[in-house]
């Protein structure tokens, strides 16, 4: 049952062949069983009780709220949650609980969806691996499977993936079966980074289509609350009932009016993909580069047009981002001073020992550092060098994707990341900031130009761990674009997870490149 889809177990629920309570209890063993991977820092198990048996009210009584009462999910630890600890994976807001839900996390509730838990991340969503928060790293529940293990000879509790960064305990939770769907951020790649590691499917809207109101910021002008399920049907439903405008968030726009769901078939010969030249990275491996071309002849063959194209101004985009991302968090960290709320210093000599102490106990060095990093850039003898050129080359790569929409391309198939996820060990050999660098590359454009983006798992590498492609599109044509990901998810057959050593291990091993 914690297998299926969305659309699946809905129609169960409808069906009786299974109650939102049994389904509730489920998810919440199976997130006890899978503690080892760290995904979780909240369980919420008897609010998700009492919420699973008033949707088993509803459906008893014919009157579901929509294909979402019952279904459980989690939101990562960044999203604001009524009555519920909302941390950061940060000592800085460690007993936090906010007096209100963010909308999205709003929106789901009132469709009855079940909320079974807030997941772990990097502190205040700053990283690529979910290896630098209060809670320690989260798992990635690949390395846990057979096929992984047959080619390690260390122990499993010192040889094991990273899930990926920020939103790593989302990508893990709805990975290891333990929710149907999940809530990630995405400001340069944090839900498409940890959804493709994980091999779950990862959207992240064009900017403005989903309410950022109650998700605690980042870089507001990149921010994207952003939808982790196990397929793109799934991850359509899911964007239509958050989609739209929102009072609170000046930034949302009108959604696009769509079909009631995606086509079961399309003609792929409509359609034209791109191929940027640039996104041939140093760093690329040989199964990322494997699956890419692969996936590409797919299309071709098929009939879609597949070219070349170029964005030229790629190479600058990851200095460009790290510059503007500073900045942005400078300014976004100036409100946790440990008088409104959050941690406060015992340190009472002065307000500002007690404001400077506050800050160095509350945030971990990698936040520290980017604060820094941004007053700097913002100095006034610096501004106009750092600040405004990022800005200027900001819209330069803009253009560039506009530039290659304009000439006939529908839709861009690119790497997600370098490579499937890096072993823990090697992991943290590098800083953070180096890091993000490496595992942001191809994610990070899509940010600074607002538009959308999903990344879809494809094949296991040869160390059994899942490789996946990243689809980018038009703005405010996320519709569209999940149509292409539908059809391309439908030809490469990616397997399920086999987490006991069920029967899925002979597929998974027919599925990896080797």
């Amino acid at each position: 049952m914690l297998g299926l889809s969305i659309r699946e177990v809905s129609q169960a629920l409808r069906d009786g062949r299974v109650s939102a309570t049994e389904l509730c209890k489920k998810c919440i063993d199976q997130i006890q069983r899978t503690h080892y991977l760290n995904a979780f820092i909240t369980i919420t198990g008897e609010t998700a009780m009492e919420q699973a048996q008033k949707a088993d009210n509803r459906i008893c009584t014919g009157k579901p709220l929509g294909p979402l009462d019952g279904i459980p999910f989690s939101v990562k630890d960044n999203f604001c949650t009524e009555n519920i600890e909302t941390t950061c994976a940060s000592n800085m807001l460690k007993g936090y609980v906010p007096p209100f839900s963010a909308t999205v996390v709003q929106k789901l509730l009132d469709q009855g969806a079940v909320l079974v838990g807030k997941t772990n991340l990097d502190e205040f969503a700053m990283g690529a691996g979910s290896t630098d928060g209060v809670f320690g790293p989260v798992r990635n529940p690949w390395s846990y499977t057979t096929l992984y293990r047959e080619q390690s000879t260390e122990d499993p509790d010192s040889d094991w993936a990273i899930a990926g960064g920020s939103s790593g305990g989302s990508a893990a939770a709805v990975a290891s079966l333990s929710s149907f769907l999940a809530l990630g951020s995405d400001t340069g790649g944090s839900t498409r980074n940890p959804g493709s590691l994980c091999g779950v499917v990862a959207l992240k809207p064009t900017y403005g289509l989903l309410s950022r109101h109650g998700l605690i910021p980042l870089v507001n002008s990149m921010d994207v609350p952003g939808i982790m399920t196990r397929s793109v049907h799934d991850a359509a439903t899911v964007l239509r009932i958050l989609q739209g405008p929102d009072e609170r968030d000046s930034t949302t726009v009108q959604a696009p009016s769509t079909p009631p769901s995606l086509p079961e078939h399309f003609d792929i010969r409509d359609i034209c993909v791109g191929i940027p030249k640039e996104y041939h990275a140093p760093g690329l491996s040989t199964d990322t580069l494997a699956q890419w071309s692969r996936v590409a002849a797919m299309f071709e063959q098929a009939g879609a047009r597949v070219q070349e194209v170029s964005l030229p101004h790629t190479q600058h985009s990851i200095v460009c981002y790290h510059v503007l991302c500073c900045c942005e968090v400078a300014s976004n960290m100036a409100r946790f001073d440990g008088l409104e709320y959050g941690h406060c210093s015992t340190v009472d000599s002065s307000t500002d020992a007690m404001y400077t102490t506050t800050r160095h106990e509350g945030f971990n060095n990698v936040v520290r550092r980017r604060i820094l990093s941004g007053n700097y850039f913002l100095l006034k003898s610096n501004y106009e060098r750092y600040f405004v050129k990022a800005q200027q080359m900001r819209r330069l790569i803009a253009e560039d994707f506009k530039n290659v929409f304009r000439s006939g391309i529908d839709v861009l198939l690119t790497p997600t990341t370098l490579s499937d996820a890096a072993r823990y060990a090697d992991f943290i050999q590098e800083d953070n900031r180096t890091r993000s660098a490496q595992e942001d590359v191809f994610t990070q454009p899509v940010n600074m130009a607002g538009l959308p983006a999903v990344t879809v798992p494809t094949a296991l590498s040869c160390r059994g761990l899942p490789i996946s492609l990243q689809l980018i599109g038009q703005t405010l044509q996320d519709w569209k674009l999940l149509t292409v990901a539908h059809w391309m998810e439908q030809q490469v057959n990616f397997p399920l997870i086999p987490l006991h050593g069920d029967s899925n291990e002979r597929k998974m091993k027919s599925s990896s490149l080797t």
